[in-house]
């Protein structure tokens, strides 16, 4: 299933009775992926989910990412139905105006993340490296004055 939102490529994979959901969702204290970078969109987002969250109660969802929140035991997985009841950002009675909203406000709380530049370079080239220079050498490439820096 295309699932944008966090990214514009963003792909949940539905495999019998589990769904590797990758940052779509995340474990249900979790909540949500940001949906701020580069092709993402809260609204795309909350479309991906609602999808997802049609599957059958009983399917296993597998984020890309659990940090043990609070201290907890890190477990990767839940149901759609722990999803609808128990996932803080898209439980059962939220609604989409609401989701984008408290999406968007977080997301305009959050740092770029420390490899994000890097990451976007290769990502874009497919897992790709940048060819080398003239040189020899290959280069990731970081904007000095457009986040920030160097202003």
């Amino acid at each position: 299933m295309l699932s944008p939102g966090h990214t514009l490529a963003s792909i949940t994979y539905v495999v019998g009775d589990a769904a590797f959901v990758h940052d779509t969702l995340m474990v249900p204290d979790s909540g949500t992926s940001r949906a701020d970078f580069p092709g993402g969109n809260a609204r795309a987002l909350w479309r991906s989910i609602r999808a997802i969250l049609e599957l059958p109660p009983s399917t296993a969802t597998y984020v890309g990412h659990d940090y043990g929140k609070d201290g907890r035991e890190v477990f990767g997985r839940s149901t759609v139905a722990d999803q609808r009841r128990d996932n803080i950002h898209v439980h059962n009675g939220i609604g989409e105006a609401e989701f984008v909203a408290t999406r968007e406000k977080r997301d305009a709380t959050l740092p770029l993340p420390d490899l994000m530049l890097a990451a976007l370079q290769v990502n874009i080239r497919g897992g790709r490296l940048p060819e080398p220079e003239a040189c020899g050498t290959a280069f990731l490439k970081v904007p000095l004055n457009h986040f920030g820096a160097g202003k």
